[in-house]
C-alpha cells in the first residue's frame, strides 16, 4: 500500500504526527498505539516492506484465545509512527489522544509477505505487554468488508488466560513509553472537545439525571442504543394472580408506544413498528427533555380526563385536534435500555426502579407530559375492584422477577373490568332516517388464518366520525364478502376489504359466537388486521387452586394429575416441570418454535416405560400443530411447539425430552443450525471435553464462522453453529463432517469419527449425524430423561472449563432463575452462512 494514502489524510502543518518514509533497512518491529478518536480503540502494527502494516482494534487484544477480536485493516504507517504518542488536533484525521501502549519484536512463523497475502497470518510477539503465539485471519463472506475485516486471535499456550484475566487491557492502561494513561495524554484541545459534549449532553435537563452505572450488577449489560424493541405484550386472563411474586399496575387505555431518544431526536413508534412521533410532538418534546442522552422507554400515549380515567374515544378526539376532554399524557411503564446500559436482563422492579428516578420519583408532577406508572405488589383481586369501581378499564399484572421480552406470553397478565377488543371492519350497511355516513359495521376476527363474522356495531358514533369511516371505507369496497362466514342477511350491506380495525366493547359473546351490546370505541390505527384474533382469557394467574380436583393450569393448558411424580428420587411432579418450562420459556421457545419435534414420552415417569415418538397420532393438542413433512414413503406428520402452552401440552402428553430438527418448516430443505456432538467414551477424563469444544470452535473461526456451546444433560457437549438459510443438508453434512475429519487427522489418538461404539477405542466421538435430514438433538433447556433431572443448558465460552459441571444445570436449579445473562443471546443476530468457497473447499479435502 505504502505511505500515499497516509500522506494524503494528513496536513502535517498542523498535525503533530512525523511524515515518514518507507524504509528499506529490514526489522521485525511492532507497536499496540491506545488511540481516543471518534471511537476508543487499539492501532496494532507490524513492520512488513519498510511500513507498519496497520489494524484498527475496536476493543483491544485478549489474551482469551476463545476471543476472537474485530481488527479493521487501514492504510501503512511510517516505522517513526511507533515512536508518536500525544494528541491529533481537531479537524485533522484520527484527532483525539494517542499513546504507546506496547511495543517490542514479532516474529512470523512462515512467510511474512505471503501470509499476508493469503489473510492467514502466523507469528510470535515480543513485547512488554504482549508475548507468544498470535494469528491475524482475514474474514470472507458478507462481514469481509471487502477484505479489510480481520479477526486478531490469541494462540493457547502459557501467555493465554481464560475470561476476565484475559482482558490485559483494561489491566495495564498505562503507556509502556512514558507511563501515562491516554487522559493523562489528552491535550487542550481535545479536553476542550469532551468539556463541549458534556455541556451539550447535559444541558438544562427538565428531570434529575438518573446513575445507571449501579444497574451493571442487576444484570444490565454495556451496549448500543436499539435501533428498535417489540414490546412485551399481555396476554387476557380470568383471574387475578395472587401473591406477592406479582405486581399489578392500571390498564391504560390509549395507543401502546416505544419511545427512543438518541440524544435530540425522539422517535414514537406504535407496536406495529410505525413510526407516530408527529402525532404527539408534546410528548417528542417532553422526552427531549429527560435527564439521560439515549434511553427506550415503553408505555401508553392517553387522554387524562379531570376524573383521573383515560378514554380512547377522547384520545381520537385529541388527535384530530380536540383537547377540550383531558390532557394528553404518556404514562411510562419500563425502561429497556439507559445511556449504554441494556436493561432487558433486569428484573422487572429494579428496571421500573430506575424509571422512577429517570421521570423524577414515583410521584407525577403536575403538568407533566410524561408520567411515571406506579404498580402495587400483591393484593392484586383489590386493586382489581378498586379498579373497575372508578371505570378504569382493567389491570395489568407483571411478575416482579421477570426480565423483558419481546412477544406475548404469561409473564404479563391483563384482566379487563368489561369486555372489549379488536375486531376487524369486513363491511358497512347504508344509513337509516337522519343518520349520515352509514349504519353500522360489520365485524369479523381471525379463527385459524380465517376471518370469521362476529356481529356488527351501530352505536358509539359521532356524526365526524360516521362521515371519516364512510370516507376511509368506500376506498375499500370490493364484491365478495371477506368472511368466512358471512351473515344471512345482506341486503344493503357493502362489502371491503379487512384493512381496517376497531375497538369494541361488548357485555358477552353469544353461544353462536357473536357479540352482544357491541359499541364502537375508535379505530386502532397502530394494529394490524393480521394479528387480531379472538381473545380468550388463560387461568395461567392463578397458581393456586384454579382448576378442579386433580388438575391445575399453565400457561393455559390443564394438567390432569399434576402431582404425578415424574422423577421419583428428586420427587418433581407434571407440575414442576409445567412451572420450569414457564420460567425458561422466553429462552427455550426462540430455539425449538417452527421446528419439527421427536419426543421422549414418559407416561409414567422416568425409571418406567419410554419412547420415542416422531408422528403424533390421533387428535393433536390445541396448543400444538400436526406439519406434514416430505419422507421417502410418502408424507408423514410432526409435532411443532410455536410457544409456552406449547410446551406445557408436551407435559400433559408426558414428554420428557424435546429433540428437534435443524432445519424451520416453512424451509424445511434448508437448515439454520449447523451441530457437532461430542460424545466422549466413559472412561474419557473430563477436561478433554472442554478442550475438544474449544477446538472445534477455533476450527470453525478459521472459516469465519461463530459458534455457541451447550451441555448436553449427560457427560457431552454441543458447539452449534448458526447459518442463514441458504445450502441444503447434504451441503452442511458435508462441511460439518469435513471439519470433524480434519480434527481426527490432527489427533487420531483422541478423536474418531467411527459411528460403532465397540470401534472407538476409549476415543472421543466427532459426531455430525445431527446434521442430517430428520435427525434431531436435544433442544437447549430440554430436561433430560435421567438421574436429576438434568437439562441441556446453553452455556458461555467463559464457561467451557475443566471446572465446569454439567450436572449443574437441572430442573431444580433452573427452575429457581435463570442467569441474568443470556449466553445465546446473540445467536439470532449472527449473519453468517457457508459460502460456494467453503464447500468447494472442504469438497477437496
Amino acid at each position: 500500500m505504502g505511505l500515499r494514502t497516509y500522506h494524503a489524510k494528513r496536513d502535517f502543518g498542523r498535525t503533530p504526527e512525523p511524515r515518514g518514509r518507507p524504509e528499506t533497512k529490514a526489522g521485525w518491529r511492532f507497536v499496540i498505539q491506545k488511540h481516543d478518536a471518534t471511537r476508543l480503540h487499539y492501532d496494532f502494527r507490524l513492520e512488513l516492506d519498510g511500513v507498519m502494516k496497520s489494524w484498527a482494534v475496536p476493543r483491544g487484544p485478549s489474551l482469551d484465545p476463545a476471543q476472537k477480536r474485530l481488527a479493521v485493516e487501514t492504510e501503512d504507517h511510517p516505522i517513526e509512527y511507533n515512536r508518536f504518542e500525544g494528541t491529533i488536533p481537531d479537524g485533522q484525521y484520527g484527532a483525539g489522544p494517542v499513546i504507546v501502549w506496547d511495543r517490542g519484536r514479532w516474529r512470523p512463523r512462515e512467510d511474512a509477505r505471503e501470509g499476508y497475502r493469503k489473510g492467514r497470518l502466523k507469528f510470535d510477539l515480543e513485547g512488554e505487554k504482549l508475548s507468544g503465539g498470535w494469528m491475524l485471519v482475514r474474514m470472507i463472506g458478507p462481514r469481509s468488508e471487502n477484505g479489510k475485516n480481520w479477526l486478531l486471535i490469541k494462540e493457547k499456550d502459557d501467555g493465554a488466560r481464560a475470561g476476565s484475566a484475559g482482558e490485559v487491557v483494561s489491566r495495564l492502561p498505562q503507556s509502556v513509553a512514558s507511563g501515562r494513561t491516554i487522559e493523562d495524554v489528552e491535550g487542550g484541545v481535545a479536553k476542550q472537545r469532551k468539556a463541549a459534549r458534556r455541556t451539550k449532553a447535559t444541558k438544562a435537563p427538565s428531570h434529575p439525571r438518573a446513575d445507571f452505572q449501579g444497574l451493571a450488577m442487576a444484570g444490565a449489560r454495556k451496549e448500543t442504543l436499539p435501533r428498535s424493541w417489540t414490546p412485551q405484550l399481555a396476554t387476557l386472563t380470568s383471574i387475578v394472580p395472587t401473591g406477592d411474586e406479582w405486581l399489578h399496575e392500571i390498564k391504560f387505555d390509549g395507543y401502546r408506544l416505544v419511545c427512543r431518544k438518541d440524544g435530540d431526536r425522539v422517535e414514537l413508534v406504535t407496536r406495529g413498528g410505525q413510526d407516530w412521533t408527529e402525532r404527539f410532538p408534546e410528548i417528542a418534546e417532553a422526552a427531549r427533555g429527560l435527564g439521560v442522552r439515549r434511553a427506550l422507554l415503553d408505555g401508553e400515549a392517553v387522554v387524562l380526563r379531570p376524573d383521573g380515567t383515560t378514554s380512547f374515544q377522547a384520545l381520537q378526539n385529541a388527535m384530530r385536534g380536540d383537547r377540550a376532554n383531558g390532557r394528553l399524557v404518556y404514562f411510562a411503564f419500563d425502561l429497556v435500555h439507559a445511556d449504554g446500559w441494556g436493561l432487558t436482563r433486569v428484573p422487572l422492579e429494579a428496571r421500573k426502579q430506575a424509571l422512577a428516578g429517570l421521570l423524577g420519583g414515583k410521584r407525577a408532577r403536575a403538568g407533566s407530559t410524561i408520567r411515571y406508572s406506579d404498580h402495587v405488589v400483591g393484593q392484586g383481586e383489590a386493586f382489581y375492584a378498586e379498579a373497575c369501581r372508578k371505570g378504569l378499564e382493567g389491570i395489568v399484572s407483571k411478575r416482579r422477577e421477570g426480565l423483558a421480552v419481546s412477544g406475548r406470553g404469561t409473564a404479563w397478565l391483563k384482566r379487563k373490568c368489561s369486555s372489549r377488543q379488536e375486531f376487524v371492519i369486513g363491511g358497512f350497511t347504508e344509513p337509516q332516517r337522519s343518520r349520515v355516513g352509514l349504519g353500522a359495521l360489520l365485524l369479523g376476527v381471525r379463527e385459524d388464518g380465517k376471518l370469521r363474522y362476529a356481529g356488527r356495531v351501530g352505536t358509539g358514533f359521532d356524526t365526524q366520525l360516521l362521515r371519516d369511516l364512510r370516507r376511509r371505507l368506500d376506498a375499500l369496497e370490493t364484491a365478495k364478502p371477506p368472511f368466512e362466514n358471512p351473515p344471512a342477511r345482506t341486503s344493503g350491506t357493502h362489502w371491503v376489504r379487512p384493512k381496517l380495525v376497531s375497538e369494541v366493547s361488548f357485555t358477552e359473546w353469544t353461544s353462536d359466537g357473536l357479540l352482544r351490546h357491541p359499541s364502537f370505541e375508535g379505530l386502532r390505527e397502530d394494529k394490524k388486521a393480521a394479528d387480531v384474533v379472538h381473545e380468550r382469557p388463560v387461568k395461567a394467574a392463578a397458581s393456586k387452586g384454579s382448576a378442579g380436583a386433580g388438575e391445575a393450569v399453565v400457561a393455559g393448558i390443564t394438567l390432569s394429575h399434576p402431582e404425578k411424580v415424574l422423577f421419583a428420587k428428586r420427587q418433581l411432579t407434571k407440575r414442576d416441570l409445567a412451572r420450569y418450562l414457564e420460567t425458561v420459556a422466553p429462552r427455550m421457545v426462540p430455539h425449538l418454535a417452527e421446528r419439527p419435534l421427536m419426543i421422549l414420552r414418559c407416561p409414567e415417569g422416568r425409571g418406567r416405560e419410554c419412547f420415542y415418538q416422531k408422528h403424533p397420532h390421533g387428535p393433536v393438542p390445541p396448543a400444538l400443530e400436526a406439519v406434514e413433512i416430505r419422507e421417502k414413503m410418502g408424507k408423514d406428520r410432526y409435532l411443532v411447539a410455536r410457544d409456552l402452552a406449547g410446551l406445557v401440552s408436551l407435559v400433559q402428553l408426558g414428554a420428557l425430552e424435546l429433540h428437534v430438527w435443524g432445519a424451520r418448516v416453512d424451509r424445511i430443505e434448508q437448515p439454520d443450525r449447523m451441530v457437532f456432538d461430542i460424545d466422549p467414551d466413559p472412561k474419557t477424563p473430563w477436561a478433554e471435553i472442554p478442550r475438544t469444544a474449544r477446538r472445534l470452535r477455533d476450527a470453525l473461526a478459521a472459516y469465519d464462522l461463530e459458534s455457541f456451546v451447550k451441555t448436553t444433560g449427560g457427560k457431552g457437549l454441543h458447539v452449534v453453529v448458526p447459518l442463514r438459510r441458504g445450502p441444503d443438508w447434504k451441503e452442511v453434512g458435508a462441511f460439518a463432517g469435513a471439519v470433524a475429519r480434519r480434527l481426527v487427522g490432527e489427533d487420531p489418538d483422541l478423536f474418531t469419527q467411527h459411528l460403532q461404539k465397540q470401534r472407538r477405542g476409549g476415543r472421543i466421538f466427532l459426531d455430525t449425524m445431527r446434521n442430517l435430514r430428520a435427525h434431531t438433538w436435544v433442544a437447549a433447556y430440554s430436561p433430560r430423561a435421567r438421574e436429576g433431572a438434568p437439562v441441556s443448558c446453553p452455556i458461555s465460552w467463559d464457561e467451557v472449563t475443566p471446572k465446569l459441571d454439567p450436572m449443574r444445570f437441572t430442573v431444580e436449579s433452573l427452575g429457581r432463575g435463570l442467569p441474568r445473562a443470556d449466553p445465546w443471546r446473540a445467536m439470532g443476530e449472527t449473519r453468517q452462512t457457508l459460502t460456494a468457497v467453503m464447500l468447494r473447499q472442504v469438497a477437496k479435502e
